[in-house]
């Protein structure tokens, strides 16, 4: 039986790149708790933001500085009135990881194509309780609309509250996963329903 591969890891090198871009011997694991940390704490500080994807870049000689890449749909609430939120942004990273930080904010043009923010936005759907079905057919058809190749998207768990939980999909257009040179994107969500995750 065929093995799902993740089309991101799969791609690599390739077409895509690492959302980390650092080099270290001795202190790579402390590099890496440090990084899934900031991931972490800007997601959940970020939430509402609509946070697609953070790159982190550190400079191989400076070791005490780290540029921290957000790519958001709604820059506006990151950077706050005159900067003052990315500031205070700042400063927080700063405080929890003991070394300079330098932020960079850049907007996504189109939410609805971006894999992620789909995904977070069906799985808010889910906890307020829109029927699974609409939520993807509504997801499906406007990521075509605006101009996606191809979309697949789908969901698992105890769908409509079922005693039995079960995985269901729809698809629409060309989703080549085995083509390397086609520019697949993949984004996941988990749901805190009242049923479970």
């Amino acid at each position: 039986m065929g093995q799902k591969v993740h089309p991101i890891g799969f791609r690599l090198g390739y077409i895509k790149s690492w959302d980390s871009r650092w080099f270290a011997e001795k202190d790579y694991p402390q590099l890496l708790i440090e990084d899934i940390r900031i991931r972490d704490y800007l997601k959940k500080k970020l939430y509402h933001a609509g946070v697609s994807k953070i790159e982190i870049e550190r400079a191989a000689s400076k070791a005490k500085k780290a540029k921290v890449s957000i790519w958001t749909a709604r820059p506006g609430i990151i950077i706050g009135k005159k900067g003052v939120e990315v500031e205070n942004l700042k400063k927080e990273l700063q405080k929890m990881t003991q070394k300079e930080i330098i932020v960079n904010i850049q907007e996504v043009k189109r939410a609805e194509v971006n894999a992620q923010l789909v995904a977070e936005n069906v799985a808010l759907q889910l906890e307020r309780r829109v029927g699974f079905r609409r939520a993807m057919k509504k997801a499906v058809s406007s990521a075509i609309k605006l101009g996606a190749k191809g979309i697949k998207i789908a969901v698992s768990g105890r769908l409509g509250g079922a005693e039995m939980a079960r995985y269901e999909w729809y698809r629409e257009g060309r989703v080549p996963l085995h083509t390397l040179r086609a520019d697949i994107d993949f984004g996941l969500a988990e749901a805190k329903t009242t049923y479970g995750i």
